[in-house]
C-alpha cells in the first residue's frame, strides 16, 4: 500500500510514541492513500509543508478497519468522543456520549493500524450537531460523505511503524493547496447547511438511540 503524510517537514522515519493523545484515534501516524488531500493538509494559511510518501506491507498487519460492514458510524463517533477534546455543552450530548463509549467503543489496543473517517474541523462540526440532536443519523451519514475525504491509515502499533517505508518527498505550495483544503471545507459546509434545513422527522436521532437502548445489532443502523 502507497500512504502519504501531509506535513511541515520532511519525515523520513515516523517516530512510534510520537502524536498527540487527543486525535481522532488517539496517538498514532496519520496518512492517506490521496496524495492531493496530503498535500491540503500539509499546509496552512500561511506556511507551505511537505507531502511524505511510504510503503507498507498491511497483509503483516491487523487492520481496524471501520469501513467494514462490521461496524457502524457510531463506532467511529464512540473513537472521536473517546479522543478528541469535546465540550459537552448539553444534557443529551453527555448521556449520548455515554452511551456511545458503553455500547460501541471499540478496542482498539489490538490492532496495528486504524482505517476510517477523517474529523477534519467542519466534520467535527457535523459530529457535534448530531451529538446534540440536531441532525439524525441518516443525515450524519450524508453529511461524513461530503467534500470526499475519503479515509485515512493510522499507524498505531510499534510493528507498523517498524515496516513503513519512507520513499520521497514532495515540497507543497500553501497558496495553491491551503486555497483547495478551504474551498473543500466551505463546500462541505454550504451542503451541510442545506442539508440541516430539511425535516428528517423519521430519522433516528440521538435521543432515540439513548431511550431506546439502540445496540450495534440494530439493523436501523445499517
Amino acid at each position: 500500500m502507497i500512504l502519504y503524510h501531509g506535513s511541515p517537514e520532511i519525515i523520513a522515519k515516523p517516530e512510534y510514541g510520537k502524536g498527540k493523545t487527543y486525535n481522532d484515534y488517539g496517538r498514532g501516524f496519520y496518512c492517506t492513500e490521496h496524495i492531493e488531500l496530503a498535500k491540503e493538509w500539509a499546509c496552512t494559511e500561511n506556511t507551505n509543508g511537505f507531502v511524505n510518501k511510504y510503503v507498507i506491507e498491511t497483509s503483516y498487519l491487523s487492520v481496524l478497519n471501520l469501513s467494514s460492514e462490521e461496524y457502524t458510524i457510531l463506532h467511529w463517533l464512540a473513537l472521536l468522543m473517546n479522543n478528541r477534546r469535546v465540550r459537552i455543552s448539553t444534557p443529551i450530548m453527555k448521556r449520548g456520549t455515554d452511551w456511545l463509549k458503553n455500547n460501541f467503543l471499540p478496542d482498539i489496543t489490538q490492532y496495528d493500524a486504524i482505517i476510517g473517517y477523517r474529523a477534519d474541523d467542519s466534520y467535527f462540526s457535523f459530529a457535534r450537531a448530531f451529538m446534540s440532536n440536531e441532525i439524525s443519523l441518516k443525515q450524519l451519514s450524508y453529511a461524513m460523505k461530503l467534500g470526499k475525504l475519503g479515509e485515512q491509515f493510522v499507524l498505531k502499533s510499534k510493528k507498523a511503524f517498524d515496516i513503513i517505508e519512507f520513499k520521497s518527498y514532495e515540497a507543497v505550495d500553501n497558496t495553491v493547496y491551503y486555497a483547495k483544503r478551504k474551498t473543500r471545507d466551505d463546500e462541505a459546509r454550504n451542503a451541510f447547511n442545506a442539508e440541516l434545513e430539511k425535516d428528517d422527522i423519521n430519522g433516528l436521532f440521538m435521543r432515540d438511540i439513548i431511550r431506546e437502548g439502540v445496540k450495534p445489532n440494530d439493523p436501523r443502523l445499517r
